[in-house]
């Protein structure tokens, strides 16, 4: 058994179904060994977008997603997408290949120090030495991106720990004893070779697949808490709770939070993989005015939530009241001492704080909701104002949301265009929405869709493009037509970089690198076998929408390529 076969025998065991690649020699009997076990190998047109599906994977079902991508280069083009990763709190695990452990900072191919690199954008980084070593490695790797605040892991794989042993030690040019070494130069060269082989390889027929699975450990509640908030909560008159990505840390406990927070009864505003949560109406989701319903509110409560720039790094709370829960010990006092701080898992405390209190808000939440139809109302009046030309975006979202079903995905990566979808667009259930995180990365969209739709091959899973951000990952529609995972895209095209722009030419009155072209980027579905189409009216674009439904679910991928016109509704957005 060589080391690519012990890695596979060691995904499978931990429950991983797909392997992201981009193929690479150093790699092979990573990927090879993985599909001959039944692990879907699905390869990518550039290694970020391996990685971003791998992220997806672990934010849709709370196995780390892994990916393997081969040396130097290979790994150079994760670093994006590990680090997003890591500041989404996403558990992952990144196989990376590296030259041969005896040729290591000798020149080899590829060969650069990639721990150096690696170690400040994971939580964990190691690299195998011994074959022996790579089940306890990895069974570590995936019990510390689990563990605490979850994140990615990256363990280098030396080629030479991959492959066979004759193979190698032929690579090695170890020579037998029938060919004896011709001067004492030779003889020290075979001899520190041979040595370096046999340690090398020693102990791989012990390797042992049946060791107890680690105890992944986080931070956990007291009963003491739960009574604590309970009471806190319970002498509020006008509470608002937040919800964000690090209250979804277990996504198969969703549902269950779902039906936590709306026994809770608290008015509630959702962020990132919170967004759907509560389905596409619910009474007590609040979709606007965040910040004046924190202004006005007598305790906020935080869940996964931390008080970064999103909250204007606690200004938004000022001096009132809030508790705070998290499992990061960092997010938990960001910029601001909680009331009450709870280190814990939100998604258990919540769940389990609903089994003691229940509140009746009802007033507030009139107060809220008539001011959140307000909003809704000025809205639809913004959706009907006229463009110069093109689409008016706000309306495209309002005719797109009804006829979204129930099961669907959406993957969001873009900017302002993008950023209008969340105002207008309802999520229909938990997971169903993804979004780069904190990072704010573009080009997330093809990875993150490529994830979900293996995950959910039964759902509609569509990228909200910008035509900015659609340049980062079309050419994955490739990798869609080639697995058969029909992906529909909607493209934004207003031929500008417009969440920039808006800012850059009020601020410096130049227009410098924000245009882009009108182009027909569903051409460039339809050069890999997918389908597309370019709409220029709000009638076009509806028959749009449906065609590619049908399209989708008959196995065709789909572009739609709409040409929108500009709108004030952002004007102002700018986040620093």
């Amino acid at each position: 058994m060589n080391g690519g076969e012990i890695i596979a025998r060691v995904l499978q065991k931990q429950g991983v179904n797909f392997l992201f690649t981009l193929c690479g020699g150093h790699i092979s009997p990573i990927f090879v060994s993985a599909e001959k076990l039944g692990i879907r190998v699905i390869d990518t047109r550039h290694e970020v977008n391996a990685v971003f599906a791998a992220d997806a994977v672990s934010r849709l079902t709370g196995i780390p997603g892994v990916a393997t991508v081969t040396a130097g280069p290979g790994l150079t083009n994760t670093i994006t997408a590990i680090k997003n990763a890591y500041l989404a709190q996403s558990p992952l695990v990144l196989l990376g290949g590296a030259a041969a452990t005896i040729l290591k900072g000798r020149g080899s191919l590829q060969d650069i120090d990639q721990m150096t690199m690696m170690k400040p954008n994971v939580k964990w980084a190691a690299t195998i030495t011994k074959v022996k070593d790579i089940v306890p490695t990895l069974e570590k790797a995936f019990a510390i991106a689990k563990e605490g605040v979850p994140g990615p892991v990256f363990v280098e794989c030396p080629i030479d720990t991959l492959y066979g042993e004759e193979l190698v030690r032929g690579w090695y040019g170890a020579k037998s004893k029938e060919e004896p070494p011709k001067n004492l130069q030779e003889r020290v060269v075979q001899w520190y070779i041979n040595r370096h082989a046999k340690n090398l390889f020693a102990g791989k027929e012990s390797v042992n697949f049946d060791t107890p699975a680690i105890k992944v450990t986080y931070p956990k509640h007291s009963s003491g808490q739960i009574d604590k908030v309970a009471a806190r909560i319970g002498s509020a008159k006008k509470p608002v709770m937040l919800i964000g990505s690090g209250a979804m840390m277990s996504p198969q406990k969703a549902k269950e939070l779902s039906a936590a927070v709306s026994k809770l009864g608290i008015p509630v505003y959702l962020s990132g993989m919170g967004r759907g949560l509560l389905g596409k109406e619910n009474p007590l989701q609040m979709r606007h005015n965040r910040k004046d319903a924190i202004k006005e509110s007598d305790l906020v409560i935080l869940a996964g939530v931390p008080n970064d720039f999103r909250l204007d790094y606690g200004n938004h709370i000022g001096g009132r009241p809030f508790i705070s829960i998290n499992r990061s010990r960092e997010d938990l006092t960001k910029n601001k001492n909680p009331t009450i701080g709870i280190l814990a898992d939100p998604e258990e405390f919540l769940i389990a704080l609903a089994g003691k209190f229940q509140g009746n808000f009802g007033t507030w939440i009139e107060t809220l909701r008539a001011r959140d139809n307000k909003r809704e109302a000025n809205i639809n009046e913004q959706a009907a104002a006229p463009t110069q030309s093109g689409i008016n975006p706000i309306k495209l979202f309002r005719e797109l949301d009804p006829r979204l079903d129930d099961n669907t995905v959406l993957v969001a990566d873009g900017g302002d265009f993008v950023a209008t979808s969340a105002y207008t667009l309802k999520p229909r259930a938990p997971l169903s929405w993804l979004d780069p995180g904190v990072f704010g990365t573009l080009g997330v969209g093809a990875g993150f869709a490529l994830g979900a739709k293996l995950v959910f091959p039964e759902k509609d899973v569509y990228i909200i493009y910008g035509d900015g951000s659609a340049g980062y990952s079309l050419m994955e529609y490739d990798t869609f037509v080639r697995h058969k995972l029909p992906v529909i895209s909607i493209i934004g095209n207003d031929a500008c970089w417009s969440q920039i722009a808006r800012d850059q030419v009020d601020f410096l009155k130049a227009d410098t690198a924000m245009n882009l072209a009108y182009s027909d980027y569903q051409d460039i579905g339809k050069a890999f076998g997918a389908d597309g189409v370019r709409v220029h009216d709000l009638e076009a674009f509806n028959n749009a929408v449906e065609t590619a439904k049908k399209a989708s679910r008959a196995g065709t991928p789909f572009i739609i390529n709409a040409i929108i016109g500009k709108t004030d509704f952002r004007k102002g957005s700018i986040s620093v």
